[in-house]
């Protein structure tokens, strides 16, 4: 995409950053009808699912509006929205493989967050190996019966809706099996169990199915296509979204850098600290690099190409460069940087990458889930070196000679 910007993208700059200024709310959003609120506001204004068709709700906005979007929510320090799997994942999978009804049915419930969504992937023994997953939806005639379990299903306790990847052939190889549903998580039978994470929070869950229904009308797709559409849900997993990422990582670098301004040390602001100053400067050099880099994404996907098998060099990338951010921030701050209770002090409190707010502290340590979620880091360098560098498949041990 051209980086330079054209006279129009001045004009949409300028009224962008009029908004946000005038809209941005003084305290971040944190019940659920708070963040809906923030959220519709947002969609009211343009400003959610830009880059999605028009006739689905989206404003077919070009990658430099978006990105221009994403700079202002940063520097006005905006909440994020609502609803990230499903806009970032749920929603381009079914412009990608779902009917005509479906995307009429869903989309703009999506983009509006009048319906919320999560992803049913991962079991308790097919997580790297998804696979593997042991949950079943048979035919039943009209619809399909579905059980089995879920794991770290994010957002699962707020969510309306999942897409589910479930087996509905066991007589095949594991991969041509298994098919994709939307799956209502507001009926008998769906069972969502939160999970306390190290954080304090519970913002993944498990999910128990049990005679649960899956409508024919919500099968994605042809039945058996599932893993097919798991790889184009997985692309957006890993690299479709980077771009609102970044706007997470900049808002927290703007505060971090507050931060040193206010806080002193030996009776001076620590950003006098040439040594700060350094690690500051080390920490806005490899942002820049995660917002090209999410740029590169966005200009894709706007070309109508799908993020692929190189979505995992984004996705290794920003899981890896997350670690060393908060690592780095976690030793500017020193003992401000430990508390686990946000106070009264701006800098205090941060988003975590998933976008729920909390301490520096905690975003510290969400920091690793990023490592594993989506695909751990080992996963994405064996697809980068197979699938995108093309080398042979890594020797698996059990197959090894001795």
């Amino acid at each position: 995409m051209d980086l330079n910007y054209s006279p129009e993208d001045l004009a949409f700059r300028d009224q962008t950053r009029r908004w946000f200024a005038a809209n941005t709310p003084a305290h971040e959003p944190r019940t659920l009808d708070e963040r809906r609120a923030w959220h519709r506001r947002m969609y009211d204004a343009g400003y959610v699912g830009m880059g999605w068709p028009k006739e689905y709700g989206g404003q077919s906005a070009t990658p430099m509006q978006q990105a221009i979007v994403a700079d202002e929510m940063a520097h006005a320090g905006a909440p994020p929205t609502i609803n990230g799997l499903g806009i970032g994942i749920v929603g381009p999978t079914i412009i990608v493989h779902g009917a005509e009804a479906q995307k009429q049915r869903y989309l703009r419930k999506i983009l509006m967050a009048d319906e919320l969504w999560c992803q049913l992937y991962s079991e308790p023994n097919a997580g790297s190996d998804l696979a593997s997953l042991k949950t079943r939806a048979e035919d039943a005639g009209d619809h399909f019966v579905v059980n089995g379990q879920k794991i770290w299903t994010s957002g699962g306790v707020i969510a309306d809706w999942g897409l589910l990847l479930a087996r509905t052939d066991s007589k095949v190889a594991k991969h041509k099996g298994i098919s994709c549903f939307l799956l209502s998580m507001r009926q008998p039978g769906v069972e969502v169990r939160p999970l306390r994470q190290i954080t304090g929070s519970s913002q993944f869950s498990e999910v128990f199915m049990t005679g649960a229904r899956a409508e024919k009308a919500d099968l994605i797709g042809r039945l058996g296509q599932g893993w097919e559409i798991a790889q184009t849900t997985l692309s957006y997993e890993r690299g479709g979204n980077s771009l609102a990422r970044v706007t997470r990582y900049a808002s927290a670098f703007y505060q971090l850098v507050r931060a040193t301004k206010e806080l002193r040390r030996q009776g001076r602001p620590l950003v006098e600290d040439p040594v700060v100053r350094m690690k500051i400067g080390r920490i806005w050099t490899e942002l820049e690099v995660q917002r090209y880099a999410a740029l590169r994404v966005l200009s894709a996907l706007t070309k109508g190409e799908s993020p692929g098998a190189a979505s995992s060099i984004t996705k290794l990338s920003y899981s890896e460069f997350e670690k060393r951010y908060h690592e780095i921030a976690q030793e500017i701050l020193g003992p401000w940087g430990q508390v686990t209770v946000a106070g009264p002090d701006e800098f205090s409190e941060v988003e975590t990458s998933s976008g729920e707010p909390g301490t520096w502290a905690q975003a510290f340590l969400w920091s690793r889930a990023g490592t594993i979620y989506a695909g751990s880091s080992e996963v994405q360098k064996n697809v980068i070196g197979e699938r995108v560098l093309g080398l042979p498949k890594e020797a698996r041990a059990d197959r090894a000679k001795v």
